[in-house]
């Protein structure tokens, strides 16, 4: 019995174009196929079929990324977004000044490292210089410079100076030695726990969590949210919980002031819920790292405090027009992206590997990086094996993955961590806290002080400079102080829209400007963290114990 093959006719013949570029099908008898196989025409037609399929995968994954209106998707960079708008945007001589500026300020920092004067007077170099690259950090959006570049370019001109006024370089490489290690610790842990979330979410693992909330009541939902992405935060990290719990909001509300408001919940909630855990936020990761604070005392210490500083909030939301009167019982709900296979065991993987770091770091006595890569590697091949022979879905494995993480923020962790081990390394932010202890005396004060500024400037510098001030005989593990700056850097931010990673995100996603959340918004995040912070030293004068029982836990005992 005869065979035949349908062979499209670009594939024989290169003048397509007379076709109008109209597939027309031949049908050729089996044994035409052999020899025109084995021909130079018919592996061009497979690189041609290769090459369109390439293309029109490349299409349909900028259709995946791209929403209706045009806009860039929540987890993409801000730099994909910006380049959308560079052809618009773009201004040669404002480019040209710039560059002019950058290539003066290259020119005289190379004169000046020259000069004896930065070698006699290191200390008053090195702050004004930390104190231009914290301008160009916090004025980045007005700069068009990345924070990421600015941070790590600021970190090797410190310790240029620091090796310059050092007694000698074999100090200087010693102190820098000591401070990569630290630095690479938090950098390791947090690429490892970045990625593990990343691939939970590609398997739309977080699903399992917001599919649950089906209430539609105003006062209900804003509670509901609240304290789903204050325990989802307290796990993840608070800028992932956000944007999990934004992109729900979208399909349990219209566009609304309201809908608004329940966005900032969750930026309120996942800072107060990041407060309480050691791998809620960077700032609790960086001082359970390095020894400041350990895993139960702190869960035990912070929980009401938190908890308190979202109910407060809450409650007075509770109390607006927005929600008491206006909010809308909307029954919608939006379509949505459906589980990928296996899904529910990545999630409960992923879960459970964020979850057994403390558990590692309680029987191991190793750092936490090595627990949190642990789980690393153990999702790792279980995805390869879930997903073999699966090509089609490379994009839920790590390599893709590690591809989509934000690496410019690790990079830009280990640019400020640096910078500030460097100004520890010279003395400088010891003669700083000698400074605070003499005109502040209360500790308390001085952690709140923190909160309130971490509102402004980033937390993770101004919780660095601090364990930098303050050490371990000054202040030992899970004292007061730490604590209180655990909280207050973690629940400070969420005072102003730019405080924190989780507000920035919800600016981004739902369009929010600065003046309308300091209106409608600060002030009851304010009155959150003050109510936490009296909430904390009314428990901590009370000194209540643990239970015997709970106590005696080996992974909640000093872990």
């Amino acid at each position: 019995m005869s065979m035949f093959l349908a062979i499209k006719s670009q594939c024989l013949f290169p003048y397509q174009s007379h076709f109008k570029n109209r597939p027309i099908e031949l049908v050729l008898p089996q044994t035409f196929f052999p020899r025109f196989r084995n021909g130079p025409r018919y592996r061009n037609c497979i690189l041609a079929k290769a090459e369109d399929k390439a293309r029109e995968n490349s299409d349909r994954q900028l259709e995946e990324l791209t929403t209706s209106s045009g806009t860039c998707d929540p987890l993409c960079s801000v730099d994909e977004t910006s380049s959308q708008e560079f052809e618009a945007t773009y201004q040669p001589k404002t480019d040209f000044l710039k560059a002019f500026a950058i290539l003066a300020a290259a020119v005289t920092g190379t004169i000046a490292i020259n000069q004896s004067w930065v070698a006699a007077n290191q200390d008053i170099a090195m702050a004004l210089l930390f104190g231009v690259g914290y301008m160009g950090i916090i004025f980045e959006e007005s700069l068009a410079f990345n924070k990421s570049g600015v941070g790590l370019l600021m970190a090797v001109s410190l310790w240029v100076i620091r090796s310059i006024g050092a007694p000698s370089n074999d100090i200087a490489l010693s102190q820098l030695s000591h401070a990569t290690a630290e630095v690479s610790e938090i950098v390791f842990f947090l690429l490892g726990a970045m990625t593990i979330v990343e691939i939970v979410d590609a398997h739309q693992g977080f699903k399992l969590v917001t599919d649950n909330i089906t209430t539609r009541k105003p006062i209900t939902l804003l509670w509901v949210v609240g304290f789903v992405t204050f325990f989802l935060s307290s796990i993840l990290d608070n800028l992932t919980s956000t944007i999990v719990m934004v992109s729900l909001l979208r399909k349990l509300a219209p566009p609304s002031e309201y809908r608004k408001l329940l966005g900032a919940v969750v930026v309120v909630a996942a800072n107060a819920g990041g407060a309480w855990t050691p791998i809620g936020d960077v700032t609790t990761t960086m001082l359970w790292i390095h020894g400041q604070i350990s895993t139960l005392p702190t869960m035990k210490g912070l929980f009401l405090p938190s908890v308190v500083s979202l109910a407060v909030p809450l409650a007075l939301l509770s109390l607006t027009s927005e929600v008491n009167g206006k909010g809308q019982n909307s029954a919608e709900v939006l379509a949505s992206e459906q589980m990928a296979p296996r899904g529910q065991l990545v999630f409960a993987v992923g879960l459970g590997a964020l979850v057994f770091v403390p558990v590692f770091k309680a029987l191991t006595g190793l750092p936490p990086y090595m627990g949190m890569l642990l789980g690393l590697g153990v999702l790792w091949i279980i995805t390869d094996a879930i997903h073999y022979g699966e090509s089609e879905r490379q994009r839920l494995k790590v390599p893709q993955a590690l591809s989509r993480i934000d690496t410019q923020g690790a990079l830009f962790f280990l640019g400020i961590l640096l910078s500030v081990s460097s100004l520890e390394a010279a003395g400088i932010l010891r003669e700083l806290a000698n400074y605070l202890d003499a005109h502040i005396p209360s500790t308390e004060l001085i952690a709140s002080s923190i909160g309130v500024v971490s509102a402004i400037i980033d937390n993770v510098p101004l919780v660095a400079a601090t364990m930098g001030m303050y050490d371990l005989s000054s202040f030992p593990q899970d004292s007061e102080f730490w604590q209180l700056i655990a909280f207050c850097a973690g629940t400070g931010g969420s005072m102003l829209v730019i405080g924190s990673a989780a507000g920035v995100a919800f600016m981004g996603m739902e369009k929010v400007d600065f003046f309308w959340y300091l209106r409608k918004v600060s002030g009851f995040a304010f009155a959150g963290y003050a109510a936490g912070i009296a909430t904390y030293l009314a428990v901590h004068n009370l000194d209540i114990s643990l239970p015997t029982a709970l106590a005696q836990i080996p992974f909640f005992h000093g872990s």
